[in-house]
């Protein structure tokens, strides 16, 4: 019953998971007033290397991307305003013209990492994706799974990607001040950077990102009642951020960038 309130405060108001656009929006419609996305540069860069993104652009070949999350990767009525979509967007604008970008998402809403990584294999099966990106981590928080037991789920389950010959990224939980409190986040957290040191990959630490910009006052992710517009913004700096994430996560020099 206690994950199943959690899981509702976090869809509903907690974290920008799902938020529902207001009748009229378009479809494509970017921010209207876009924040202006600053993060200090240590939350952008990562010691591992993404270097079958680096081929991939280097030949002038597509660079596919899969995005595996929850309901918090999106925003129903608006997908062209969620994070993978604006990460799209600023991959094509930083990448050289003839670069072909495209990202795909795959939603595993209500799963643990276990429960997701189980349908690795069949996935990537039917995907051929340059780099993955993984979300997880919320649900197994809001479930209390032992956190040695989420630790060796995500670990079986960036085995299993790699396997297939794809670069990985793991991504964590959101922010979200509202259920901070609630939830004990930080041991999900740790085993993330640990299988993700483990496996030479990079993390891309969205709740340090989301949290930075809350405490520095860009957003304010506590009050829920500007909740389709903000969703929108905070998607658009998450896309952004993750964007140049990749790029400075494959070592792509200059001249392989928009001038």
């Amino acid at each position: 019953m206690k994950a199943k309130v959690l899981l509702s405060l976090i869809l509903l108001c907690g974290g920008l998971a799902a938020p529902m656009a207001r009748a009229g929006d378009g479809a494509s419609a970017a921010p209207a007033a876009p924040a202006a996305c600053e993060l200090p540069p240590y939350l952008l860069t990562s010691e591992s290397r993404l270097p079958k993104v680096a081929d991939a652009v280097k030949a002038g070949k597509p660079l596919e991307i899969l995005v595996i999350g929850s309901r918090s990767t999106t925003i129903p009525s608006s997908e062209s305003s969620s994070y993978p979509a604006r990460m799209e967007v600023s991959l094509k604008d930083k990448l050289p013209p003839s670069e072909a970008v495209h990202v795909s998402v795959e939603i595993q809403s209500k799963r643990t990492a276990q429960e997701t990584a189980a349908t690795f294999v069949k996935l990537m099966e039917a995907k051929t994706p340059t780099l993955v990106i993984w979300q997880t981590g919320t649900v197994d928080a809001i479930r209390s799974i032992d956190p040695d037991e989420f630790r060796s789920a995500v670990t079986e389950g960036v085995t299993a990607l790699q396997k297939t010959g794809a670069d990985v990224v793991l991504m964590n939980l959101q922010y979200s001040p509202r259920t901070e409190t609630m939830i004990a986040a930080q041991p999900f957290l740790d085993n993330m950077r640990v299988v993700a040191q483990e496996h030479d990959i990079p993390l891309f630490d969205r709740f340090a990102i989301m949290r930075q910009w809350n405490d520095q006052g860009q957003f304010d992710l506590f009050n829920p009642s500007r909740g389709p517009e903000l969703a929108k913004q905070v998607h658009d700096c998450l896309g952004r951020a993750l964007a140049q994430f990749v790029i400075d996560a494959a070592h792509l020099e200059p001249a392989q960038q928009q001038n």
